[in-house]
């Protein structure tokens, strides 16, 4: 009986304690929905809201044991970060599954602040055994960074880390600290009883060039330099010393430039009496002082001391030259460092009761916050201002990162590399410029900070499988993708917080092909692959209508490629334009008082009448529903007599089916238009009631058997159209940006980070771009006489490379082959802002091609006026859309490989990807960082600038003319001037008469083969064309050999008679020229071919 008593108990506390843990399951579940609902922007009750309060109350109700609330608001926080995360209830009590800190376990790879694994060590050299870095500093002005060693070793690196001049202090006593004065170009270091200034720029053979003030009153611990920006000769340090006293000394440059003058030839080191200075100095604490810094933001100083009463004060410096009260923070055992965020305005402490304090600047009673985790004492705390991070570092060589406005952990990690004699670090800095933490031990080691994206060597990815479709939401500010897994995602676009997701949302095994959003931005539509059309509701992801699937449909007719949104006219019913895998196009209309959508018409097929030259056909408007208001009327072809017999022959090996729509319902113009996949563009106007044939290929129409029948394809299409609001605002921002335009062009590109193509003054591209695009958001009264619209234009993306816009005449206005690193790659997606000003083109190779096309919409369409300014790689597959956010000037890439990716539009600066734990930095950084799977830095488009045009135009060379050689007379040569002497080149012989300018031949070179499979894919495309053989070049004798032999016969003939005459007028014909073979210099080849003969 005794042992049933005991054992009743024991079965009671297992019993209630598992429907504790069951009623804690729903309370779980409870604030899972509600944060589920808060994201969603749902409108929840006060008396429903789960609090962080109330839900640790309902915890200790259930378990009725005490929780420590450390654990219960780590719990607490991971379930509102993510409520579809697995959660364990171990983790309410403490206890993890993982290892390491209670913590670690929420830290993955891709959640790391720094790259421990790619750290940077630096060895300290010298001949000095056992030492250490006692002090670094960084210069951001010069880039530079300061290093001192505590046995005398001072060393100047560079961006590179390569030292630039180091010295050696001859001192007994060691080294405590350093800085850098600014105005004076020099580096103070203070020892425990001296103070060291190096003029490290100063020339000699020796570089033990520094001055040595003393002597001190106490051991000298730290130093740091308050810059004096209106000094241009005068710098201000502070020293903390032993003694607990804080000193102030000013240098000027007189001090060091007379004695430096009379040093002759070897600098040596130079003794300066300390009391020669101006100093003053007062006791704050009764401690060693750890740190002493000056706040210029708050143009205050503060020192941090071991004492538990005095342990910071932070004042202005004229407290140090009276004895008025002083503001005092103290805390437990003191503080050893401690340093000031200016963004969130606090100071953070840190000593050796392990706790890090966060304390308003002026209130000194109570720390507004505490980070609680070090095991040990607290020796270093630096800030990433940029992040809001806070690194902390104990004596264990445990680092510690911090989010200093939600007071979180983000990530822990040690430096176990050393033996036992190497486990302090004495220095750290933060260098922002570099994104590097920098410390100082036995070696100089440094940790590279993950720039959103470089955390882990894995290609970014949004979903697991590839995308088929990618919108954005621009009033919600929201992205949505659509993966071939039929998974929906929407996403914030400034965060890259995931808002909600849908799984399966047409079906099990169901993929989605295409979607589109309403133009208001509060319904979306999806279609399937099984021809199933539904709407939902954008804000909650809600199921509202759908389109059921046929009895008789097939799956590869149905297959719905593209959706549209119609302008509605009734509030309570829309319209949706659809295009099927067939080449169908039709109109689907949803109503409230209708329970499914339903297809009201289709687009009559009209490829097979147009033939024999018949390129326009009429519509006429059905008879059915005229009542009913829809924007596109339904309509029947009017076919003629001659055109009824019409058979489809010449089509049955063609593939004609239409492969991208776009419309255009705006006042004035009721548009549609197609590409279809033999590159012919079909336009239907409604409002003139025809449908055109706008553009058709020449041999596209061919029954025979293509080598590359895919090569006529539109991929998209576009139009390009400013209505007249934008094109009057825009007339406006060119009259009132024009006194501006000289001053606001400049480079906008980081450097190293894009590559030019163009040499030359073509600056200011992106420039431009972005003031039309600031300007385009501001609007003002404008006069309504000001512009006027222009006719909309064609934009078509062809599978042969080519971008190609079009009136809608069908007359080609331009044919551009993007610039990118492979020539000739198939375009795939198109896109342009509301103003058509830029045009965004992505391809099968993951570049993206940005265009500027402000100028060139305004008529006559001038060819020149339409450059390509940017191109980057963005994804290492197909890119499958791009879209460009105006607002933000961002462009959004979407991939088959899976990932969407955010850009900065006119740099191609690499912001993120959809789906990575951190949130966004869309401000534009100076780092340049470019995804793991992408090695091609951006390359910009440079216009060439007149000043950069070569004036001087070289002809062509010039050759000899057999012509002029028989058309020149020698007689009005030889009248001019006396034979010349050997050598000797007469400007008006008769050979250099003779020579002119080739003829070029205008007529075009026939060819007679194209596209050789042998021969490969580059080599094989090229044309070959046959060139006829050139007519064989008589070759010139040696001229004026014959001359020189000649013109001493002459001399000797003066004193013979009249019988020697003639041959004297036969020789003056060959002492036109000297005795030099022209022949060579003018047929090189031909002459060292007559050698050969």
């Amino acid at each position: 009986m005794d042992d049933t008593k005991e054992k009743r108990p024991l079965s009671l506390q297992v019993y209630n304690f598992r429907a504790a843990l069951s009623k804690f399951e729903k309370l779980v579940e409870q604030v899972a929905a509600y944060k589920r609902d808060e994201r969603a922007g749902l409108i929840i009750q006060k008396e429903d809201v789960i609090d962080y309060d109330k839900f640790y109350a309902s915890v200790q109700e259930l378990f009725d044991i005490e929780l420590k609330s450390q654990d219960v608001k780590c719990f607490y926080r991971k379930l509102c970060k993510d409520p579809d995360a697995p959660i364990d209830w171990c983790e309410i009590f403490g206890y993890f599954s993982t290892e390491g800190d209670s913590l670690a376990h929420q830290l993955d790879k891709e959640n790391l602040i720094f790259l421990v694994s790619e750290k940077q060590r630096i060895a300290t050299s010298g001949s000095r055994r056992r030492d250490v870095i006692k002090s670094i500093v960084k210069i951001p002005q010069l880039d530079l960074l300061i290093t001192a060693s505590q046995k005398g070793l001072i060393r100047v690196f560079n961006n590179q880390m390569k030292v630039l001049i180091s010295t050696n202090i001859t001192d007994t006593s060691w080294i405590t600290g350093c800085d850098y004065l600014s105005q004076l170009k020099r580096i103070v270091a203070t020892t425990e009883r001296t103070v060291i200034v190096w003029d490290y720029k100063a020339q000699g053979g020796s570089q033990e060039n520094y001055f040595v003030i003393k002597p001190m009153d106490h051991c000298l611990l730290c130093v740091c330099v308050v810059p004096l920006p209106d000094q241009l000769c005068r710098e201000d340090i502070l020293l903390g010393d032993d003694g607990g006293f804080v000193s102030k000394f000013t240098m000027n440059s007189d001090d060091f430039g007379l004695k430096q003058s009379k040093i002759k030839k070897k600098l040596q080191s130079q003794i300066l009496d300390s009391k020669n200075f101006k100093s003053v100095k007062r006791k704050l604490h009764n401690d060693w002082v750890m740190r002493v810094r000056y706040i210029p933001s708050l143009n205050c100083f503060g020192s941090c001391s071991l004492d538990s009463v005095h342990s910071l004060v932070f004042e202005s410096l004229k407290r140090l030259e009276d004895n008025l009260p002083v503001r005092e923070f103290a805390m437990p055992k003191g503080a050893n460092t401690f340093c000031y965020c200016v963004k969130a305005n606090v100071i953070i402490t840190g000593g050796e009761d392990k706790v890090l304090r966060l304390w308003h600047p002026y209130i000194s009673t109570k720390p507004v916050g505490k980070l609680v985790g070090h095991m040990f004492s607290i020796t270093e705390i630096v800030t990433n201002e940029k992040d809001q991070h806070v690194i902390s570092l104990s004596s264990a060589k445990v680092f510690r990162v911090w989010n200093i406005q939600t007071l979180s952990l983000l990530q822990v990690f040690h430096d176990s590399q050393g033996g036992p004699g190497d486990m302090q670090i004495y220095s750290m800095v933060y260098d922002a410029k570099h994104g590097m933490l920098i410390t100082g031990s036995s070696f100089i080691d440094m940790y590279p900070l993950t720039r959103m994206v470089q955390d882990t060597k894995q290609v970014p990815h949004t979903h697991e499988r590839e995308i088929n479709v990618m919108l954005y939401n621009k009033f919600f500010h929201q992205v949505l993708t659509i993966c071939s897994e039929s998974i929906i995602k929407v996403w914030e676009l400034e965060t890259g917080i995931q808002i909600y997701q849908i799984m399966d949302p047409h079906g099990f095994n169901v993929e989605l092909t295409s979607a589109a959003i309403e133009e208001n931005g509060v319904l979306f539509a999806t279609g399937a692959c099984t021809g199933t059309v539904k709407i939902w509701d954008f804000s909650s992801g809600q199921e509202l209508k759908v389109l059921l699937e046929g009895k008789d449909w097939k799956e590869e007719e149905h297959w719905v490629k593209h959706l549209i949104f119609l302008h509605a006219q009734d509030k309570h019913q829309y319209f949706i334009l659809a295009l099927e895998c067939s080449g169908t196009i039709k109109m689907i209309q949803g109503r409230e008082e209708d329970t499914f959508l339903m297809v009201i018409w289709e687009l009559p097929d009209v490829m097979p009448y147009f033939h024999d030259g018949n390129h326009t056909m009429q519509l006429k408007t059905s008879t059915k529903d005229k009542n009913v208001a829809i924007p596109f009327p339904d309509v029947e072809l009017i076919i003629h007599g001659n055109s009824s017999q019409c058979t489809n022959v010449s089509f049955i090996f063609l593939d004609i089916f239409m492969n991208c729509i776009d419309l255009l319902q705006i006042e004035g113009y009721n548009l549609i238009v197609a590409g279809t996949l033999n590159g012919m563009i079909i336009l239907w106007n409604f409002v003139a009631s025809t449908v055109k044939e706008v553009y058709r290929p020449e041999d596209c129409s061919t029954v025979d058997l293509d080598p590359d029948p895919k090569r006529f394809r539109i991929n998209d299409i576009l139009f390009l159209f400013r209505t007249p609001e934008c094109a009057r605002r825009l007339s406006q921002e060119s009259i009132c940006s024009s006194s501006h335009c000289e001053s606001s062009k400049g480079a906008q590109s980081s450097k190293g980070s894009k590559q030019s193509i163009q040499d030359g003054e073509g600056k200011g591209e992106y420039a431009d771009l972005m003031e039309e695009q600031q300007l385009a958001g501001k609007k003002g009264p404008v006069p309504a006489n000001l512009a006027e619209a222009q006719p909309p234009i064609l934009v078509t993306a062809h599978e042969d490379g080519h971008l190609r816009l079009w009136t809608l005449e069908g007359r080609l206005l331009k044919d551009m082959l993007p610039f990118t690193k492979h020539s000739a790659i198939s375009l795939t997606s198109l896109y342009t802002d509301s103003c058509s000003r830029v045009l965004l083109a992505g391809n099968v190779e993951g570049h993206v091609i940005l265009c500027s096309i402000g100028s060139f919409l305004d008529s006559p369409h001038d060819e020149k006026k339409f450059r390509q300014v940017l191109s980057w790689r963005a994804h290492s597959s197909e890119i499958i859309r791009v879209i460009y956010v105006e607002d933000k000037q961002l462009v959004l890439t979407a991939s088959i490989d899976g990932s969407v990716r955010l850009w900065h539009a006119f740099n191609g600066h690499y912001c993120g990807y959809f789906g990575q734990q951190r949130i966004f930095d869309l401000s534009q950084t100076r780092d340049f960082i470019l995804p793991c799977d992408v090695t091609e830095f951006p390359i910009e488009i440079k216009e060439e600038s007149k000043f950069t045009e070569k004036k001087q135009k070289y002809e062509y060379p010039l050759i000899f003319d057999r012509e002029k050689w028989r058309k020149t007379s020698s007689t009005t040569l030889l009248s001019k001037r006396a034979p010349p002497k050997a050598f000797e080149v007469q400007h008006d012989f008769k050979f250099f008469k003779s020579l002119s300018s080739p003829k070029v031949h205008k007529n075009a070179l026939e060819g007679f083969m194209t596209e050789n499979r042998e021969a490969g894919i580059v080599f094989g495309s090229l044309p070959i064309y046959r060139v006829p053989s050139p007519t064989t070049i008589k070759f010139l004798p040696l001229i004026g050999v014959e001359s020189q032999r000649q013109s001493v016969d002459g001399m000797s003939a003066k004193k013979k008679g009249q019988h020697e005459k003639m041959s004297r007028r036969k020789s003056l014909k060959r002492n036109l020229v000297p005795q030099i073979n022209l022949a060579s210099s003018f047929f090189p080849a031909l002459v060292k071919q007559t050698e050969n003969w």
